[in-house]
């Protein structure tokens, strides 16, 4: 009789294969970890914060959102109370130039080191190009020098070109799950014709900023596939991102992804994205609490959206400050004046 081969435990591998050489799990290893029973979790959040405080160190990224235009899109991303497809009680909205300034130099009062400009479209038409780019002028004309991303879903070469040109730094365009469940999330377009913009936003020599939502009825195989995809689009940055079942959108009666889980996912992302910028975002106050969002923080997340979120209320930013400073970890752009 043959015995059986020996089991190779996927956390003392992490630690020698991520935390010592900084190479990201792999598929099959991103499974186990998502796998792992809640008796393991205080052992993975503290390997997820070693290999964090090793390959992107101890300081933490904090940003601030604003909707430039938001409500009455035309796809129908199942998720999205801003699908002028659903009956949700979002309605389309524009924010004035006056407002986005404002807006900006409220972020940057909070020692945020990024502001970003999004809007709920397919894509964006001259008219919304020329309120980004009066938009950013006007910061700028402001004072304020915080870095400016933006959000403004697909693009053409030729927009790429010209949110260079308006010293845009970072762009954000979410793939929001696995290539294998895309289709089941959004069908009005591809997951490849958000790969095609998130391929010449790097070409042009902005950062690339792409992440998703966990708790879209993703089985736990797709979600280990959606982490080595990201990991494979080597972005700058990961907004995580869990479901708000909002009402009016085809996912309201969706369940809030369990706090456990949610810090097994944050922890398993941390290890198949050693190098990256991982950022708590939409749905974090929901899923974890208090207790749970500290948790997450020492658990490989390195960078916090404040303030509210587009079409949800997140904790006041002066919370989420105060807990930073309760967990020891200095903010990037303020620990470069002091």
């Amino acid at each position: 009789m043959t015995a059986a081969p020996e089991q190779v435990d996927v956390l003392n591998t992490a630690r020698e294969q991520v935390l010592e050489r900084g190479v990201g799990l792999s598929e099959e290893q991103v499974l186990q970890v998502l796998r792992l029973p809640d008796s393991r979790i205080p052992e993975l959040l503290e390997l997820a914060h070693e290999v964090r405080m090793r390959w992107c160190g101890p300081e933490v990224e904090v940003e601030g959102i604003v909707s430039l235009k938001t409500g009455g899109c035309p796809e129908d991303c199942h998720f999205c109370s801003q699908s002028g497809q659903f009956p949700s009680p979002v309605r389309s909205a524009w924010l004035d130039i006056p407002g986005l300034v404002k807006a900006a130099r409220q972020t940057a009062a909070t020692g945020a080191t990024e502001f970003c400009i999004v809007a709920a479209v397919r894509g964006p038409d001259k008219r919304l190009m020329s309120q980004v780019r009066d938009g950013i002028k006007a910061i700028r004309e402001d004072g304020n020098e915080i870095q400016i991303a933006c959000s403004l879903g697909m693009l053409s070469q030729e927009q790429v070109d010209e949110l260079v040109d308006m010293g845009v730094h970072r762009y954000n365009h979410n793939l929001e799950t696995a290539r294998s469940h895309f289709p089941s999330v959004v069908t009005t377009h591809s997951w490849e014709e958000r790969w095609e913009t998130l391929r010449m936003v790097r070409e042009a020599g902005m950062e690339v900023c792409c992440g998703g939502i966990i708790g879209m009825g993703e089985t736990l195989e797709q979600r280990a596939e959606f982490a080595v995809q990201l990991a494979a689009l080597e972005p700058d940055e990961v907004p995580l991102n869990f479901l708000i079942p909002n009402p009016g959108t085809p996912y309201e009666n969706y369940p809030v992804v369990e706090g456990t889980e949610a810090l097994r996912t944050v922890g398993a992302f941390r290890l198949a994205l050693p190098r990256t910028i991982l950022r708590f975002a939409g749905g974090r106050e929901l899923t974890f609490g208090d207790l749970g969002a500290k948790q997450g923080m020492l658990g490989g997340i390195n960078a916090i959206i404040v303030g509210n979120y587009l079409t949800n209320l997140g904790r006041p930013a002066q919370d989420d400050l105060d807990m930073l400073g309760e967990l020891s970890m200095p903010i990037k752009e303020l620990s470069k004046t002091l």
